[in-house]
């Protein structure tokens, strides 16, 4: 992509409604835009960047076995009403249709594909099974804040598993929460993110909620500092006063951003739906499900939040727009005539390179590269075209440490 017609402007100064560092340097980098309070429109780089954590997710979940589906984002409140949830979802944005029908927009899916899946299973040999969606969700947040991480429009992956038995579920159970390590781990996130033990909410009496340290985190847990493996959220602290994974009873409490969650449902929305199955002697048993949750755009926003330095942000290369950027400095003809063909080079090589092909001073070129924050800088410009090479920099090095390739060599080496 060559950035004199990418439709991004960045921004040298904060926008002044905005307060977070993900608001703050995803808008002046030009990869959001803000329409509303929670309200954001994801521009070219944005858009590529949340697509990239999407098929991550994607993968991980396929690999569970997991088949994506589509539900819808408009429900009546027929399905709402079943389970209570009509009345008690105070995030609910409910709006009236043709013939003063009632509807909301979906916050949660778990009221669609609980009736959805009693079409699929009749006995005990359709399950267990598992399907998920990556949808659009809208909460009437009523402290729409902190930009990506706090929204009340926002995607989300949600995964409903169905199972014959607490056995089964409680495997599938874990198999999920390795996937989602997987997930945190692709995208950079692993090393800060803990498994939380944690109240259930409205889904159940316990969940696990995925937290990833960070400064700018609403929730406070408590990490075990003996296992390392498992913290405690705040909220059920007292309740919990060891480490269930090792007993130890030394905690490091911490600010953290949930980026994930997962729930044993039961059988409280296999039950109002009639969801059930015939077991091997033929009697009607309920479904026994699990949801599991994971926001790409929240995800996006922590990333930013944990993976940046006072000149920009620092995208790890499996979620980053475009792996390179290419700057031409100066306006030698010569110059930009061998930036041009590198370029095509790169193209022609599938390796993803974001090209400043812009006539401005150098020093706006690297300021902008490193708000961004793409993976790797290249450079060429009259002093390394004496030398027929470009420079090259890793955008967590300093400029002292850029090192000349060849330019002739520099796809093999790129690849």
């Amino acid at each position: 992509m060559k950035q004199s017609i990418l439709a991004i402007k960045t921004l040298k100064e904060a926008p002044k409604d905005e307060e977070s560092v993900n608001a703050i340097l995803l808008t002046r980098a030009g990869f959001i835009d803000k329409l509303a309070a929670g309200i954001y429109s994801f521009l070219p780089l944005g858009l590529r960047t949340l697509r990239k954590i999407e098929n991550i997710i994607r993968e991980e979940m396929e690999a569970l076995g997991a088949q994506e589906i589509l539900m819808p984002a408009l429900q009546p409140k027929e399905n709402w009403a079943k389970t209570g949830r009509w009345d008690s979802l105070d995030v609910l944005f409910k709006l009236k249709g043709v013939g003063d029908k009632d509807f909301a927009l979906g916050s949660t899916h778990e009221e669609i594909v609980s009736p959805l899946a009693k079409k699929i299973v009749l006995s005990y040999k359709d399950l267990p099974f598992a399907l998920f969606q990556i949808q659009t969700k809208f909460r009437n947040e009523p402290r729409a804040k902190s930009g990506l991480l706090r929204g009340r429009e926002f995607s989300m992956k949600d995964l409903y598993s169905f199972h014959a038995n607490q056995v089964d579920l409680d495997k599938y159970y874990q198999q999920a929460t390795q996937a989602y390590f997987k997930i945190f781990d692709r995208c950079g996130l692993g090393e800060a993110t803990y498994l939380t033990a944690a109240s259930g909410g409205s889904f159940s009496k316990y969940s696990h909620e995925f937290q990833t340290v960070s400064p700018a985190g609403e929730d406070t847990i408590f990490i075990c500092n003996n296992c390392k493996k498992l913290a405690i959220n705040k909220e059920i602290m007292n309740e919990t006063p060891a480490c269930p994974t090792c007993n130890g009873m030394g905690f490091d409490e911490a600010k953290a951003i949930e980026v994930g969650n997962i729930f044993k449902l039961g059988t409280k929305y296999s039950v109002p739906f009639e969801l059930t199955f015939k077991d091997e002697k033929g009697q009607e048993q309920p479904v026994i499900m699990g949801c599991y949750g994971i926001g790409p755009s929240r995800l996006m926003g922590t990333i930013a939040e944990i993976s940046h330095d006072e000149k920009g942000l620092i995208w790890p290369e499996s979620v980053a727009p475009y792996k390179y950027h290419l700057l031409v400095l100066g306006d030698d003809e010569e110059v930009k005539a061998a930036a041009d063909t590198l370029y095509e080079e790169l193209i022609d090589n599938k390796l993803e390179v974001l090209y400043d092909d812009r006539s401005l001073p150098a020093g706006q070129k690297f300021a902008e590269a490193d708000l961004i924050g793409l993976p790797w800088r290249l450079v060429i410009s009259a002093k390394t075209l004496k030398e027929k090479s470009l420079e090259f920099k890793k955008r967590t090095d300093d400029n002292q440490n850029a090192k000349l390739i060849k330019i002739t060599e520099a796809i093999k080496k790129l690849k």
